[in-house]
């Protein structure tokens, strides 16, 4: 909890700190507060960032893997976050959640309404999360930066139960050309049910010329 949590307590931050120096409290950095002897957990972690970070929510592959779509289990996941603004995550909460935070702005939208991102599973103060099809695009940005491609191309292949509607939506107010033609390729590739409901003659696919990239994988073409 922060400063302000307890203040609608009715407890003063003279009296926080009272309630420190007698083990009442634990601070784990300026103005935030835990229970003493109590392992702190994410879910009301991130709803405590989400106040400070603008636009903050789990994304990409984290996301997919919260609703069930996952290639392979990592031995030690590190949460993908991604916000509006330029930030870094605080000591405290990274020491006991590992956690990588992207300044992404993807999509034409406003921070205050993020397209198709809401409270996990719909419970009364979860954190805020991308939707199965919103994760994937964000997952698809980062390839040839953070994202092996293989990966990116064996997760898409889980994505068969895809809504064809709200991607469609996702894509047109995408602003990264890569992201909507490596979307349309590798669902081509995978035969997925959405991607034939897709014209790409209605998305941002940008100019004929394809678009080449070099990464530790090789070179990555993208066609229209």
């Amino acid at each position: 909890m922060a400063s302000e949590d307890l203040a609608a307590l009715g407890i003063s931050a003279d009296l926080a700190v009272h309630y420190v120096r007698a083990g009442w409290l634990t601070r784990l950095a300026r103005g935030v507060y835990c229970r003493p002897n109590e392992p702190l957990a994410l879910h009301p972690s991130l709803v405590l960032l989400q106040r400070k970070l603008e636009g903050l929510h789990v994304g990409g592959k984290t996301a997919l893997d919260w609703h069930g779509l996952r290639h392979y289990v990592s031995q030690q996941p590190v949460l993908d976050l991604y916000g509006w603004a330029a930030g870094r995550l605080p000591d405290w909460f990274v020491q006991r959640f590992p956690a990588e935070y992207h300044r992404k702005r993807l999509f034409d939208e406003l921070p205050e309404a993020l397209l198709h991102v809401g409270p996990f599973e719909k419970r009364e103060g979860a954190p805020q999360v991308s939707m199965p099809e919103r994760a994937l695009l964000e997952l698809l940005s980062e390839v040839g930066v953070r994202q092996p491609l293989q990966e990116a191309r064996e997760l898409v292949e889980s994505t068969y139960s895809l809504r064809a509607d709200v991607l469609r939506e996702l894509l047109q107010r995408c602003t990264s050309v890569k992201t909507v033609r490596l979307c349309l390729q590798l669902g081509r590739e995978a035969s997925l049910p959405w991607v034939a409901k897709l014209d790409p003659a209605t998305l941002p696919t940008g100019s004929d010329r394809p678009w080449v990239s070099r990464s530790a994988e090789g070179l990555l073409v993208l066609k229209q």
